[in-house]
């Protein structure tokens, strides 16, 4: 089999099950599969597939036709521009949480400050990691309560050469940290319960479900957290959490509660408004 034929075909049969963007997947199955990457194929579209990368993108794409995302089927997922390893134990990064990253480095004021960064509920590192990437002075330490995270993220830190200012261990969110953080990051668990079989099957069959479930109103996470933050917060300090579609006003209201005073929201590409900005009162 060439290389073109495998493209068509597999483009032809996501098409016919109505995956939107058919021939652009298959162009990712495919460079998996070759173990290549995807922009090596435009110069080699005559090379050949041979019988194990055949079989090999047989089986991608039946994966992919049971609704594995492609970034799962490949094992990594591009974040802030830098490529991290995904496990069933962390979330598939989204853009729209690079609002998070955005959101803090438009509010330093010195990027080559040495800032204490505290992640919780890590995953795959892809927050903090990217984060002390921009500030080459900081030192990070990341949380989550995944074995499978935790492994996750330590190799992505290694990769990126980040082990020298990037801890990461077990533990259940800012449970027995000391205090004193300049930068607080968490993407938490937002999606209410109920709402959970609802999600298309690429989130609902293959995140973990304790990176999604917010509990019955999906602010379970936020309560635990918000009196944890104010504590790990220093006196200057600003925590930034990701927020669901219409969240905000509840999640600002039981911050507040806790004595952190709101500095900024940021809304996503799409409007929604994405993360919020907290400091101490």
């Amino acid at each position: 089999m060439r290389v073109r034929d495998g493209l068509s075909e597999a483009a032809a049969r996501l098409k016919a099950r109505g995956f939107d963007g058919a021939r652009h997947e298959a162009r990712l199955l495919v460079a998996a599969a070759l173990e290549c990457e995807p922009g090596e194929l435009i110069a080699n579209d005559d090379g050949a597939i041979d019988g194990p990368a055949q079989h090999r993108l047989e089986h991608f794409i039946r994966r992919r036709l049971a609704h594995e995302p492609v970034s799962r089927i490949r094992g990594y997922r591009e974040f802030w521009s830098l490529r991290f390893e995904i496990t069933p134990d962390t979330l598939d990064p989204r853009p729209d949480s690079e609002t998070l990253v955005e959101a803090v480095l438009e509010r330093v004021s010195d990027r080559k400050r040495p800032y204490r960064v505290l992640d919780l509920g890590v995953g795959s590192g892809c927050l903090l990691l990217a984060l002390l990437i921009e500030l080459p002075r900081a030192v990070g330490i990341g949380v989550d309560c995944l074995p499978g995270a935790v492994a996750a993220a330590r190799r992505n830190a290694a990769a990126l050469g980040l082990t020298d200012r990037a801890k990461v261990e077990l533990g259940n969110w800012g449970a027995a940290l000391e205090p004193g953080y300049d930068i607080i990051l968490a993407n938490p668990p937002y999606i209410p319960s109920a709402a959970l079989a609802g999600l298309m099957p690429e989130v609902a069959c293959y995140e973990p479900r304790t990176a999604l479930d917010g509990g019955p109103d999906g602010l379970a996470a936020y309560r635990a957290l918000a009196p944890q933050l104010h504590s790990l917060l220093a006196p200057t300090g600003m925590a930034v959490l990701e927020l669901g579609a219409g969240q905000l006003t509840c999640v600002s209201a039981l911050l507040a509660g806790s004595g952190l005073a709101l500095r900024g929201i940021r809304h996503d590409l799409s409007g929604i408004e994405r993360c919020v900005i907290v400091g101490q009162v």
